[in-house]
């Protein structure tokens, strides 16, 4: 039995959700709005302030569905009431980043700057010179943004150098051990 998709979502004062043909699911709140379509087979109800997924049976598909159709809508009314944030952090000499207007500009050891725009629905924010926040109200796409600049420079197993999440540990490896009969 699916334990995530049995759990209702209560909705927050300030947030409206309505279901529409198509299983057409919106949800407005204070951040924004966000619609998606959820499987057709999938029954999402809004009653009292409280959304309910339901499964049409016990079937292995339907089980799979039932969760990430709830945790689905679920993220669209975090994001719509309090946002995603990813933060990235640069590792490296002479490796930064500066904002300039709504864009990012990177020094990241390349022979040019590397400059990224954000998405719609995206904001970036560089609170220091290695430090990088991206942040939005889908979480999907904040995440699929902060791996694009992770992708930039990945970091490296000998001494660490490049983009990585706050918190992410990165497997260090030993470098070579000696130049022994080298000439």
């Amino acid at each position: 039995m699916s334990r995530i998709g049995n759990a209702p979502i209560n909705v927050p004062s300030g947030v409206t959700v309505t279901v529409g043909e198509d299983n057409l699911v919106t949800v407005k709140g204070p951040k924004g709005e966000l619609s998606r379509h959820i499987h057709p087979e999938m029954k999402v109800t809004v009653a009292d302030g409280v959304i309910k997924v339901e499964r049409p049976s016990d079937d292995k598909t339907h089980r799979s569905l039932h969760g990430l159709s709830r945790a689905l809508i679920n993220n669209m009314v975090v994001g719509v009431t309090e946002g995603f944030s990813k933060t990235l952090e640069i590792a490296g000499v002479g490796y930064r980043a500066v904002k300039k207007g709504k864009n990012l500009d990177f020094s990241l050891g390349f022979s040019h700057p590397v400059v990224i725009e954000p998405p719609a629905g995206i904001e970036f924010d560089a609170p220091a010179a290695t430090q990088v926040v991206v942040k939005g109200i889908d979480k999907e796409k904040v995440g699929q943004v902060a791996a694009e600049i992770r992708s930039l420079r990945k970091p490296e197993p000998y001494k660490g150098k490049g983009i990585h999440y706050l918190g992410e540990h990165i497997r260090r490896k030993e470098g070579k051990a000696g130049a022994k009969g080298k000439k």
